[in-house]
């Protein structure tokens, strides 16, 4: 779960099934906070609504029901005609809209459907929205990128202390000479890409948690990692 801020309202985006879904509850209380369920439901009985929800369904959902939507897309429109999401779901078996209890209860919309209901409250919240969503989810991607970088880096880290312990440990060692070669060959690589040992990173550092290798993305930025690629791949292949 996420939140964004648009325009002075917090917006509340859930994952579900790898797609996102925006609270078009959140959404409403922009437009009147007291009525957020009232203008939810006036916007479903919009026969221009009513289509596109049919057409987002049937193109994304395989369990969709035809026939219930033709129901109600040729009722949409009339005076008589109410609509409630439950209703919906219930009787299309809708995908692209579901409601929530709790905390964080309220009605959710896949991305591509809480835009369209945005742009029913404002055409300039819709702006917003998608402005700070984009935003929300390139943050996301750096994240993943850091993440990504950091464990590749955690595994790269084994493969040299494990070919440090198949190649280079003999085999008459004690475990105290062992964790003493270990150290030393840590060191070598702390050496080639931070310019000091784990200990000598330790005492400046101490109220930091994890290792100098943790904090591998702050010495990037810095400049104070190597960079060139070359260099890079011979330490690779120490």
């Amino acid at each position: 779960m996420s939140k964004i801020s648009v325009k002075g309202r917090d917006i509340t985006i859930v994952s579900q099934k790898e797609e996102d879904y925006i609270c078009i509850t959140d959404i409403a209380r922009y437009k009147n906070a007291d009525r957020t369920d009232d203008l939810i439901r006036n916007w479903l009985r919009n026969r221009n609504t009513i289509e596109f929800l049919g057409i987002w369904e049937q193109l994304n959902n395989s369990n969709f029901k035809p026939v219930e939507f033709d129901g109600f897309k040729k009722q949409a429109g009339l005076n008589s005609f109410t609509l409630t999401p439950s209703q919906w779901i219930e009787k299309t078996k809708a995908i692209g809209i579901t409601s929530k209890a709790g905390r964080y209860g309220g009605t959710y919309a896949h991305k591509d459907i809480a835009f369209e209901f945005a742009s029913w409250i404002s055409v300039e919240f819709k702006l917003y929205l998608i402005k700070e969503f984009q935003r929300l989810k390139e943050s996301e991607q750096k994240q993943l990128g850091w993440d990504i970088k950091r464990n590749l880096a955690k595994i790269n880290y084994r493969i040299h202390t494990d070919a440090i312990k198949e190649n280079l440990i003999p085999k008459e060692l004690s475990k105290q000479q062992i964790n003493q070669v270990y150290a030393s060959e840590a060191d070598v690589l702390n050496m080639a890409l931070f310019g000091m040992t784990a200990k000598e990173w330790r005492g400046p550092n101490s109220d930091k948690k994890g290792n100098i290798r943790d904090y591998a993305n702050e010495w990037s930025q810095t400049g104070m990692v190597h960079s060139d690629p070359d260099y890079v791949q011979l330490f690779l292949n120490i």
